[in-house]
């Protein structure tokens, strides 16, 4: 025992001694492991800056010894030996920071940098009033954002101008908005599902100024704590909103030959409250465009017409916003917007139609006037909790109540040579559409330890619709003149989970399950308008992988699956025969399409030039596409679910910046691999499509800039034929001045008019359309701001991070707030 304790001591004692002289007989200096952390913040706005380059060195030395990026909050973490580090910052649209002589001791290994701010590129100092801008274009890791402040030339259009121009997105000419090829999109704005894409998309965009809006976020492969809806993605259109003290407002007007409208703003806050007000007015100036149809059946020309449309558009929206911070842990947010817009068609035409059996040709002339709105309001009421012991936890309940109409009004006038039946003078063809949704959600967030974090939500969806429909030639007839009721309830709930292995792999892995029961009917009864029930469950798995490599190359796969429920556009059974001889109408017994997409993503830097690389394939099963057939010589517009299809693609993103001058190039090659039937004839289709962007901007000075692009789509395919191709180009340029500015913007100088040709086939008949519209756009945009504030970060953690998506239409061929509501869920 004596022994032992000697032994023990004497241990003790060179323990002690070696503490004390730790370079005691020759060995190594001791050095433990450390850490140092830090949130990169937006010097001007207070906001956080995620996605930053940062590069570890020792002290002094030109060799990189770690680089990572900031995170979804701007943070940042370093795992370093004891010694002194320099830290570099880098990213687009910001200064390079360097952050020298870091300290790690032995004492004290942990070093937190707090908030490491960031000054904004090309800064103007007039009075004591700052701004500064952010990249025009910048590629996150789950997202591609689009800063519209940042270009001239979408000042004075409409919101399909400013989707034209973002990466993976493709406007067609009559403004239907496709991602990767696909109009299944969800489309949100702040977050938030709006009544005003509950309809028809393209109508709805046109009337939205560009003016109002901020950024806009493209995700191609979202994760189960969104809505499963919109199988190709999400699209989510920021609008101008400010955290602020103070009273400040904006107002922005623009006209041109083509497009005019006013969009004012005016932002208030004090303290904890905010309240922010909106108000716009969009104006689009008569013009008049031609159309025609050309069907030959077997052979033989059928049926013929040409005319001319005068069409004119007129808009308006306006919200209201409030924000009370009842602490630095509870929030309420309150959003009320409400909108109206419509458009007129005045058109004649004339033309004939071959009648079957030898009965002759039909020559006939036609008048008709189409008056069309669309508007309604949305109520949304958001409540966020976060917590003291915990910074990222947080819990989000939500509620939204959305009203929307949707009204078309034509009086139709026409005389035939031999289909007197057919002849009417001042006919009312209408449709009176309303469409009512309530969603209520329960999104919680749980921070784990070791970069674990749970995501689980629940979710409830109630729509009802109604639609009435009146021919008044054919008032009896319940195929022409009726009501329809559809209903559709959605019971959603998620599980996510977002973890980081050996510091280079991140993964976020979900789970969502949404069940669905419709339900639908007519007022009066007739053969062929049965009513009809119908539920489905579907389990819609996720998984993202994200690899980190050396000199900030990032590798990403991912595996999502969705689906696409046919809104009402798609449903409506209203048979608009304004065109007596070329029907539309809708399908009730339209199944979802469903969708499964796998992703491998890869961005890179070379000599300077930025580089994203995406490469996707999906599989669309239950594929909505338009149909026409030809029933007694009338052609038949509708919709089907046609069949299966497997599509591969790559995508490319590209930017280079010389001095000052900034290019980008982008584009979309995938394949068209569908096979169905259509009209009961089987059919299989495959063909390579493409679209391609182009554009830059050149700064003269810190307060004159120059933009243009170029955008080219070819011929998009359907199992029964094509669609035209489109291409726009364009030019801007703009002066800032201390607290307003001027700009000019020319769409297509050269073509005051362009023609677009479509085709379809179908058994024994080939159908040709054609239509002419007015293009050169000039315009002329002034800003100005007023009012004195201080732009402070709020003491809230309330973060608009979660989404709820909102639903496509559109024909083929032929509000502000920032709540909580629709992120996890929606």
């Amino acid at each position: 025992m004596k022994k032992l304790l000697t032994i023990l001591t004497l241990c003790l004692c060179f323990q002690i001694s070696h503490a004390q002289w730790p370079g005691m007989g020759g060995g190594k200096s001791k050095s433990i492991k450390g850490k140092i952390t830090g949130t990169l913040i937006d010097s001007i706005t207070g906001q956080t800056v995620p996605y930053a380059t940062l590069v570890l060195k020792k002290n002094g030395k030109s060799k990189e010894k770690d680089g990572v990026l900031s995170d979804d909050d701007g943070k940042f973490k370093f795992d370093a030996k004891t010694g002194d580090w320099d830290i570099y910052v880098s990213f687009l649209g910001y200064e390079d920071k360097k952050l020298d002589s870091i300290s790690l001791t032995l004492k004290n290994p942990d070093k937190d940098l707090g908030k490491v701010f960031l000054v904004p590129e090309d800064i103007v100092i007039e009075g004591v009033e700052i701004t500064g801008e952010r990249s025009l274009i910048e590629n996150r890791p789950d997202k591609i954002v689009y800063n519209v402040e940042q270009d001239a030339t979408v000042a004075g259009g409409d919101a399909t101008d400013v989707l034209r121009k973002v990466p993976l997105l493709t406007v067609d000419l009559d403004g239907n908005v496709s991602l990767r090829g696909s109009r299944n999109v969800r489309i949100l704005v702040n977050g938030k599902p709006s009544g005003m894409f509950a309809n028809n998309v393209a109508d709805a965009l046109k009337m939205f100024p560009a003016d109002q809006i901020k950024k806009v976020e493209v995700i191609t492969s979202p994760s189960a704590k969104y809505d499963g809806e919109g199988s190709a993605g999400i699209i989510n259109i920021i609008t101008k909103r400010e955290n602020l003290e103070g009273i400040a407002g904006s107002v922005n007007a623009s006209i041109g030959n083509r497009q005019n409208s006013l969009f004012a703003s005016l932002n208030s806050g004090k303290g904890r409250f905010g309240l922010t007000g909106n108000a716009a007015i969009f104006y689009m100036v008569p013009a008049d465009g031609e159309t025609g149809l050309e069907r030959n059946d077997n052979g033989v020309l059928t049926s013929f017409y040409d005319g001319v449309t005068k069409t004119s558009r007129l808009g308006n929206n306006g919200s209201l916003n409030a924000f009370y911070d009842i602490n630095a842990f509870n929030a309420i947010n309150a959003t009320f917007s409400i909108r109206g817009f419509g458009f007129e068609q005045d058109g004649t035409a004339s033309g004939f139609l071959y009648l079957p059996d030898s009965l002759g040709q039909d020559d006939y002339s036609r008048s008709n006037f189409g008056d069309n709105y669309f508007g309604g309001y949305d109520i949304a009421l958001d409540y966020t909790k976060t917590y003291e012991d915990q910074k990222d936890r947080e819990l989000v309940v939500a509620a939204q109540y959305s009203k929307g109409d949707n009204n078309q009004d034509f009086t139709v006038s026409e005389t035939h040579s031999l289909l007197t039946v057919l002849n009417r003078e001042q006919s009312t063809v209408f449709n009176d559409g309303d469409n009512i949704e309530q969603t209520y959600q329960v999104d919680y967030t749980h921070p784990m330890k070791k970069s674990f974090k749970l995501e689980t939500g629940a979710k409830l969806i109630i729509r009802d619709i109604k639609s009435e429909y009146l021919t008044e030639a054919f008032s009896a007839n319940p195929f022409f003149s009726n009501r329809f009721d559809y209903n559709q309830d959605v019971v959603a709930g998620y599980a996510q989970l977002s973890f980081v292995v050996a510091k280079k792999y991140s993964f976020i892995t979900g789970l969502r399950y949404e069940g669905t029961k419709i339900s639908g009917g007519w007022r009066d009864l007739e053969a062929g308008l049965d009513p009809f029930e119908n539920e489905y469950d579907n389990w819609l798995p996720s998984l993202t992988i994200s690899r980190s490599l050396p000199k900030f190359r990032t590798l990403k796969f991912s595996y999502t699956q969705r689906i696409q429920r046919p809104n009402l556009f798609y449903i409506n059974p209203f048979n608009n025969n304004a065109d007596v001889f070329n029907r539309t109408i809708g399908s009730p017994d339209l199944l979802p399409e469903l969708v499964d997409q796998y992703e491998l993503s890869y961005n890179t830097s070379f000599l300077g030039i930025t580089t994203f690389l995406t490469g996707y394939y999906k599989k669309t099963t239950e594929k909505i596409e338009q149909i026409v057939r030809v029933d007694n010589g009338i052609s038949v517009n509708s919709f089907a679910n046609v069949g299966v299809d497997d599509s591969f693609g790559l995508n490319f993103f590209a930017t280079k910046s010389v001095k000052k001058l900034t290019m980008r190039a982008g584009g979309n090659f995938y394949t068209y691999n569908t096979s169905g039937t259509v009209n009961g004839e089987d059919l299989a289709v495959n063909d390579f499509l493409y679209n391609m962007f182009w554009g830059g901007d050149y700064s003269f000075t810190g307060t004159l800039k120059a933009d243009f692009f170029g955008f080219f789509q070819a011929p998009q395919r359907t199992l029964q034929g094509n669609q035209p191709s489109f291409s726009i180009y364009g030019f801007g340029i703009r002066k800032e001045f201390k607290n307003s500015s001027l700009g000019i913007r020319l769409i297509e100088p050269f073509h005051k008019t362009k023609s677009f040709n479509s085709n379809v086939v179908g058994n024994n008949f080939e159908q040709k359309t054609f239509f002419t519209i007015p293009f050169r756009s000039v315009g002329v945009n002034f800003r100005y701001k007023f009012g004195k504030v201080d732009f402070k970060e709020r003491k809230s953690k309330v973060k608009n991070n979660d989404q709820k998506s909102g639903q496509q239409g559109g024909q083929q061929g032929g509000g502000s707030g920032g709540g909580m509501m629709g992120g996890g869920n929606g």
